[in-house]
C-alpha cells in the first residue's frame, strides 16, 4: 500500500469514528429489536398498535431519564398516533427530543410528519433541510419525510 493509499484510508476511518462520536448513535430506526427494555417495550406496543399502553411505558421510563431524547421522541410519536392526539404536548416532546440531541434524526422525521397534521408545511420542511444536512448519504428518515411531504403538497393541489 502506498503512502497516499494509506493516508487516505486512515482518514476515512477518522472520518468514520468522529461522525459515531458526535452523538447520532442514539438515534435507531425503532424497526429493529433494541437493547433498551424501555424501547422494545414500546417497539412491541407500536407493532401491536397499542398506543396507550406505550405511552404509559415511556412516561414512566421518562420519570426516571427525563434527559433521554429516544423517550421523548417516541412518547410523542405514541401520543401523536393514538386517537385524539394533544398536539401541544406533542411538539413539546419532539421539542425536548431535540432539545437533548439536535441531531436526532427520528425526531425531526417525525415532528416534521406532526407539522404537517397541523398543516404546517414550512415546517416540514425545516425539519426535512435539517435532515437533508444531517444525513451524509440518504437516510431513512429524510427519505420518509420527502415522501410525506410530496403527498401532503399532492393533496393541497387544486
Amino acid at each position: 500500500m502506498n503512502h497516499f493509499s494509506h493516508l487516505l484510508v486512515i482518514t476515512c476511518l477518522s472520518a468514520s469514528a468522529a461522525a459515531f462520536a458526535a452523538g447520532d448513535v442514539s438515534d435507531s430506526s425503532y424497526g429493529g429489536p433494541s437493547a433498551d427494555p424501555v424501547l422494545a417495550s414500546a417497539q412491541a406496543a407500536f407493532g401491536r398498535k397499542d398506543w396507550t399502553g406505550a405511552q404509559a411505558s415511556l412516561q414512566k421510563a421518562l420519570l426516571s431519564s427525563p434527559q433521554n431524547a429516544d423517550y421523548h421522541n417516541l412518547y410523542a410519536y405514541s401520543i401523536r398516533k393514538g386517537a385524539n392526539p394533544n398536539m401541544e404536548l406533542v411538539f413539546k416532546h419532539y421539542g425536548e427530543a431535540l432539545r437533548i440531541n439536535p441531531k436526532h434524526r427520528g425526531a425531526h422525521e417525525y415532528v416534521g410528519e406532526a407539522y404537517l397534521m397541523v398543516n404546517d408545511l414550512p415546517k416540514a420542511k425545516q425539519h426535512l433541510a435539517a435532515l437533508d444536512k444531517l444525513c451524509f448519504t440518504p437516510c431513512e428518515q429524510y427519505t420518509d419525510l420527502k415522501k410525506a411531504v410530496a403527498t401532503y403538497e399532492a393533496k393541497r393541489k387544486p
